[in-house]
């Protein structure tokens, strides 16, 4: 492997819609044997009640789901207070970054939210507006 796509939740909402760019970017990650992956909390933001399951479900089996372990939650409270943040507001963005950071090198996130997801994962991580 050689590499992370991480889908926040607008990146996995988009592949469950299928989108063209979406799907483009998980086409070129299987080519090059990138793994994508998704914090199992996103599934949960991510879950539309107008889209059917089954579709819902396709897209979840197409990419690997990464629990919000302890280490994770204390890494992404790390990366709120260094940001100055906190809150709900925040709290899923962090696990996202945390899981991008934690994850092998390098990653990349597919986001709508470019801005704070930058703010917290530094210049590490290549964010990338969906």
């Amino acid at each position: 492997m050689s590499g992370t796509l991480v889908l926040d939740c607008e990146g996995l909402s988009k592949l469950v819609r299928r989108t063209p760019e979406t799907t483009e970017w998980l086409a070129a990650a299987e080519a090059e044997d990138i793994r994508v992956v998704t914090s199992s909390v996103t599934l949960v933001e991510a879950r539309d009640p107008r889209v059917n399951q089954a579709r819902f479900d396709y897209a979840v089996s197409r990419v690997n789901i990464i629990p919000p372990t302890e280490a994770i939650a204390r890494h992404a409270s790390k990366l709120l207070a260094a940001a100055g943040l906190h809150g709900h507001k925040y709290a899923l963005d962090a696990i996202v970054a945390s899981t991008a950071l934690t994850s092998p090198a390098p990653a990349t996130v597919l986001t709508s939210d470019p801005e704070d997801l930058l703010m917290l994962c530094g210049p590490s991580i290549r964010v990338i507006k969906v």
